[in-house]
């Protein structure tokens, strides 16, 4: 059955064009992806991200259980609020799903997992925490928004001058909780678009209010396609396209993300990747000739076949990019080919991210 976030009305009232996305009725944008993805990069914007889930997690072997079952090590989490990013494996390397885990005390903590992959996730999570004195609590009761851009979070103290104190000290991929009406707000400096500002995690009666004072503070909403350009511009994976449960982490670019430094810690996947050579890498491409790429064409290198995996045109850079996973001995400052509507066309494979912080990378 299709879902609606507690923001779906604010949406509708903004003209906002919606689309089924994993399940959920949610604007792809309010008029002009364009603009919207050009004002996150140069000023802020906004998105409904209510579709993912929050998960709670808490008892005395909380930490036990992220280190068994996560791909990255929180053992590394020693501030409060501090988060991680890391893949959740299959016993074969196979990803699940990646997702963000805070981290509050070592008996506390909170998961975001994406919206396509919420149940499944969380079934998973149950199986392996039978062996575990953990609970798992999900957070359907809150309302998720990601107010991102280089005046992001200015923009969000004049909408919320008394969170200032609570948010300004916070570091790059850090949280705090704020009080506000007797009700706990979770702030966290960490978003989707390669740049700055906050999301924040409401109470779901309090969303719709919350999105009216943000757009009256300047903050303009924006909707899945800028998202979606914003993200692959920094270089930042999408599940179901980059990776998924038949690719490995090491061939999605997320090896940074596969800690294996405590030999004592055993992961599920790790027996799978440890000491393995794979033969794919996973890289950008910028198209040097007229065209537009998208995901699933094929990618002819000197070194055999490879296929992109996302691709758009983007609008920081005027050109069209794209991740590809391509044989192991492809490079960045080669030349490739890409076959689009059966015209091969030149593209030169990059070290993403494309763009961040404002500004083009390649």
């Amino acid at each position: 059955m299709i879902q609606r976030t507690p923001l779906y009305d604010s949406h509708v009232a903004a003209h906002g064009k919606i689309v089924n996305f994993a399940g959920w009725e949610m604007p792809i944008n309010y008029g002009s992806q364009i603009e919207e993805h050009h004002a996150v990069r140069q000023d802020a914007g906004m998105f409904d991200v209510s579709h993912m889930l929050g998960i709670d997690l808490h008892g005395s072997e909380a930490q036990a259980f992220l280190r068994r079952l996560l791909a990255n090590d929180v053992a590394k989490l020693t501030v409060p609020g501090k988060a991680l990013y890391s893949c959740m494996l299959q016993e074969d390397g196979g990803v699940i799903d990646d997702l963000i885990v805070y981290f509050f005390t070592p008996t506390n903590y909170r998961i975001v997992v994406n919206a396509g992959t919420a149940e499944k996730d969380l079934a998973w999570m149950r199986l392996q925490a039978a062996n575990f004195a953990v609970s798992l609590t999900p957070r359907r009761d809150l309302a998720m928004i990601a107010v991102q851009g280089p005046q992001a979070r200015e923009r969000f103290w004049t909408a919320f001058p008394d969170s200032r104190a609570a948010s300004e000290p916070l570091g790059v991929f850090q949280a705090a909780a704020w009080l506000i009406d007797n009700t706990s707000w979770l702030i966290a400096r960490t978003g989707y678009t390669g740049e700055d500002g906050f999301e924040i995690a409401v109470p779901a009666t309090q969303a719709a209010d919350v999105w009216q004072k943000l757009i009256a503070a300047g903050i303009k909403p924006a909707g899945l396609g800028a998202r979606d350009t914003l993200r692959l511009e920094a270089g930042m994976n999408l599940y179901g396209q980059d990776m998924d449960e038949m690719q490995n982490p090491l061939e999605s670019g997320l090896a940074w993300t596969v800690d294996m430094k405590d030999t004592n810690r055993d992961f599920i996947g790790k027996s799978a990747l440890a000491g393995r050579q794979f033969n794919r890498t996973f890289v950008g491409l910028v198209l040097l000739d007229k065209g537009v790429l998208r995901a699933h064409q094929k990618v002819v290198t000197a070194h055999g076949g490879g296929e992109t995996t996302s691709g758009s045109f983007s609008p920081t850079l005027n050109q069209s990019i794209a991740f590809a996973r391509v044989p192991a001995g492809v490079v960045p400052g080669d030349t490739v080919e890409v076959e689009i509507r059966d015209k091969l066309l030149k593209a030169k494979v990059v070290k993403p991210p494309f763009a961040r912080n404002g500004k083009p990378l390649i």
